[in-house]
């Protein structure tokens, strides 16, 4: 018991000598490097770690883009009551991105990006920053940050048909199966099928193998 206390006594005074230096570094941006890198540290030996939202990192707005293949659409009044609530609220949900480069490309909260972008009173209270928490190391090829934004849109609202049309022309493109999208993006064959015939991609289909299925009363083809 006498160790155990030693312990924790030790990692408490260890603990306030790290939250002192914080405190006490004057410059802003250098004070939030430094808590995002504490908190990195922290995440490398949480047992959460296989959750991204096990670590969220404050990150220079500058150097978030967007992606070019998001198929949810947010209307003027639901944008302004999204401002209205982190301007009131707070940022209650980080944004989801995947590290390139030079940027952090957004998977998924486009719109809470845009928010910031759009609202000083935001960035003045962010200081120019946004939660982000990045998507597992897995999940960082095209195909799977694409599925991944679908998953997360599809949890939550609707989607512009046209670029998730597009969304789906390019994953076949890159070779994935129907099955693989099915799987991966949560539509059933059928919406798969129906999203070929509406939208003209059945050409991408032409040299595929699919079983015979009845829609709307007529023969098609998976």
């Amino acid at each position: 018991m006498k160790n155990q206390n030693e312990e924790n006594y030790v990692f408490q005074q260890m603990t306030a000598s790290i939250c002192r230096y914080i405190k006490d570094i004057k410059d802003t941006d250098e004070k939030i490097d430094t808590l995002n890198y504490v908190r990195s540290m922290l995440h490398e030996v949480s047992p959460m770690k296989h959750h991204p939202v096990d670590f969220v990192a404050w990150e220079r707005s500058e150097n978030i883009e967007g992606n070019d293949y998001n198929p949810n659409s947010v209307a003027p009044p639901e944008m302004a009551l999204l401002v209205t609530s982190i301007e009131e609220d707070g940022y209650t949900m980080p944004v989801v991105g995947s590290p390139e480069e030079d940027i952090i490309r957004i998977v998924d909260g486009f719109h809470r990006r845009k928010a910031e972008r759009k609202s000083r009173k935001i960035s003045q209270s962010t200081y120019g920053r946004l939660p982000v928490t990045y998507i597992r190391e897995s999940r960082r090829e095209l195909s799977e940050r694409m599925a991944s934004t679908i998953r997360h849109n599809r949890a939550r609202g609707t989607h512009d048909i046209t670029l998730m049309s597009e969304i789906v022309r390019e994953l076949i493109s890159i070779g994935k199966s129907g099955t693989w999208i099915s799987k991966h993006i949560g539509m059933d064959m059928d919406e798969i099928l129906r999203l070929k015939q509406l939208t003209g991609i059945a050409e991408l289909f032409k040299y595929r193998e699919f079983s015979v299925r009845t829609i709307d009363g007529k023969p098609d083809r998976e």
